[in-house]
């Protein structure tokens, strides 16, 4: 196991004590409300009795004769299953095998509810698109209402991809008096090489492959039911997860339909089971995710070289169980923490190679033996993070964990914190006169990270297409996609974007990205300042500029300024755009609301921000600080 005795690094130590200290009173706030929901009752006996034989009517008559006794656990499971996502088809098996699981150990499981789930790589440049991000807040009023029904003694979340975890997690966090664990499908088998996935595609932005082709590259990658296998969003959430203890010990990148991940399946529902209070080992979310479980995903996924997207998304799982977390913390952070692996787009091997190389027990014994990560955190494997360090093994149809490798198998994909890519982490907050963004350079090499140029304007990513067919994009050029933000038209992916710039860059042009949509983690390449805030909407910087304006992105130093006098930049009025053909159609007129109610992006773009402002200013009318410990 790894030496839980090293010293917590200066910088991490440092950036989880401003955390909490700047979290102190809306920390204790959520504390406060999940010790009142405990006291309201986690067990089943608080329903009425027609109440309660609603809740078991349609069960079968063992679970039903379970069900009506009061000294054992109910799970409800709560899953994001379609059968149109890889990803998500393998989920359509893990009822049967916990509901199973369940009644060995004498107790019950019961599928409280479903949650959508949709793919980026299905909507990517299109419509749909633009329901991606707040996806992730309806995942979270899903969780709620799956939850809702409080039959539950502990709960099991299902769920895998972007927007789907971290909506999981809030739902999780706002039912916190509940233990709450969460179990993977993991990753299809490795298809199509990912160098040449990307090439075809480059072939194709340039018209020198045929559509027929790029589908077959396509459909040679993503081939099979399981996780995309590059190293973005959806494999980011899993080592998240586990690196906050709230996976089993090495069960985020096993691939579905093997006996192995249908043993962790089983044993993830005994251990919610064991962590429930009518077991008396009760280990509630709440207890269990803080300041430092946080500071451990920041690490994770900075090593990890991971999504562009969490720095959204971890503010707003942060927010959900009471904790402010600023870009600031990821930039500090940022800096201690070396970057370990090399998973495309940061390298050419994919997330099955990473768990052949040494996987998550060889990455938390390095972080942990450095003082990167916290060890003394609790766990739903009922330990701290040191067991963390060993991986699931199947001996005789049983499954035990031994301790992983102490070396990496290979450090063309996996290093030890000694000897790692680079010495810090892929992720930096950009700042200036243009607002704040972030930028991934794990994937940009040395010489492109600074590139000074003129801009040329987009408020559709659509127009793009044209202007590189054109030929208007053959030089020096920093390319503005505006009016992408969260209020604007629910902040998309601009994936597609990608191989027009890379073939740009290819050419030998200075090419970079600057925007207050997202990019995907498979942004690549190119140098891409997205999440830009304040967004051009809502009067931000972006909106000032103008044609042939020359800005400088500066990825080393954190610096993005348009190169114009202060005193005329002050001067210039922003423009407007007609965003109404992004408000209709697919649903989008749904989400009039979302966007009116959308968070900036270093707020997390979430609408439940400001949720406990009342609240918070009446505790300090009354001088409260802190509840009743349970």
């Amino acid at each position: 196991m790894a030496n839980s005795n090293t010293p917590l690094n200066a910088t991490v130590a440092d950036v989880t004590q401003r955390i909490r200290e700047r979290s102190r009173e809306r920390r204790a706030l959520y504390e406060q409300r999940m010790q009142d929901q405990y006291k309201r009752g986690v067990h089943r006996s608080e329903l009425s009795c027609g109440n309660l034989a609603h809740g078991f009517a349609a069960c079968g008559t063992q679970d039903k004769n379970q069900l009506k006794m009061m000294n054992s656990a109910n799970l409800g499971i709560v899953s994001a299953y379609n059968d149109m996502l890889s990803a998500h088809q393998p989920l359509e098996d893990f009822p049967a095998v916990i509901k199973e699981a369940a009644r060995q150990m004498g107790s019950t499981a019961q599928f409280a509810g479903g949650v959508p789930a949709m793919c980026d790589g299905v909507t990517q440049g299109q419509p749909g698109m633009e329901l991606s991000l707040f996806s992730r807040d309806v995942i979270a009023m899903a969780t709620a209402v799956a939850l809702s029904h409080n039959m539950f003694d502990a709960a099991l979340y299902l769920g895998v991809c972007d927007k789907i975890v971290p909506g999981l997690f809030i739902g999780a966090a706002r039912f916190g008096h509940l233990p709450g664990v969460f179990a993977p499908a993991g990753p299809m088998p490795s298809g199509l090489p990912n160098k040449e996935k990307a090439r075809i595609r480059q072939l194709f932005a340039e018209g020198k492959a045929s559509r027929e082709d790029l589908l077959e590259a396509e459909s040679e990658s993503y081939h099979s039911p399981g996780t995309c296998t590059f190293y973005g969003t959806a494999n980011s959430n899993q080592l998240m997860m586990e690196v906050m203890g709230l996976h089993l010990p090495g069960g985020s990148f096993v691939n579905p339909g093997t006996d192995m991940r249908d043993a962790l399946t089983r044993y993830a529902a005994e251990q919610a089971i064991r962590n429930s209070e009518p077991t008396g080992n009760y280990r509630p979310f709440f207890k269990q995710v803080d300041e430092k479980a946080i500071v451990n995903a920041i690490v994770g996924l900075l090593a990890s070289g991971g999504s562009t997207n969490h720095s959204l998304h971890l503010v707003s799982m942060a927010a959900a169980v009471g904790l402010t977390l600023t870009w600031d913390d990821f930039t500090d952070l940022s800096a201690v923490t070396p970057s370990m692996m090399q998973v495309y787009p940061n390298g050419q091997a994919d997330i099955n190679h990473f768990q052949a190389a040494g996987g998550m027990s060889f990455l938390i014994r390095e972080l942990l033996d450095a003082g990167l990560m916290h060890a003394d955190i609790p766990t739903i494997f009922g330990t701290d993070m040191t067991a963390y360090t060993q991986e699931p093994f199947l001996e005789d149809g049983k499954l035990v964990w031994r301790e992983g490798p102490t070396a990496s198998l290979d450090e063309d994909v996996l290093r030890p914190v000694d000897r790692p890519f680079v010495p810090t982490g892929g992720l930096t907050v950009l700042d200036g006169n243009l607002g704040r963004g972030v930028i991934k350079v794990s994937a940009v090499k040395p010489e492109h990270r600074v590139i000074e140029a003129p801009v040329k304007l987009f408020d559709d990513q659509n127009q793009l297409k044209a202007a590189f067919d054109a030929g208007d994009l053959d030089r020096d050029v920093i390319v503005v996609v505006r009016f992408q933000g969260p209020r604007a038209n629910g902040m998309p992916e601009l994936h597609k974007l990608t191989p027009y710039l890379g073939v740009l860059q290819d050419r030998g042009f200075k090419v970079a990205l600057v925007t207050d949509g997202r990019m995907s983690g498979a942004s690549g390449k190119v140098p891409a300042a997205i999440h830009m805030t304040p967004e051009a909407v809502d009067g931000g910087p972006l909106a000032k500029l103008h044609d042939g304006d020359i800005v400088r992105l500066d990825a080393e130093n954190g610096k993005l300024d348009v190169k114009i006098e202060a005193a005329q930049w002050t001067q210039r009025d922003a423009q407007l755009a007609d965003l109404e053909h992004y408000h209709y159609g697919l649903g989008r007129e749904l989400f009039a609301g979302f966007r009116q109610l959308a968070g900036r992006a270093e707020e997390g773009c979430s609408v439940f921000g400001g949720f406990e402002a009342d609240d918070l200013a009446r505790w300090e009318r009354e001088g409260r600080t802190r509840g009743e410990d349970i």
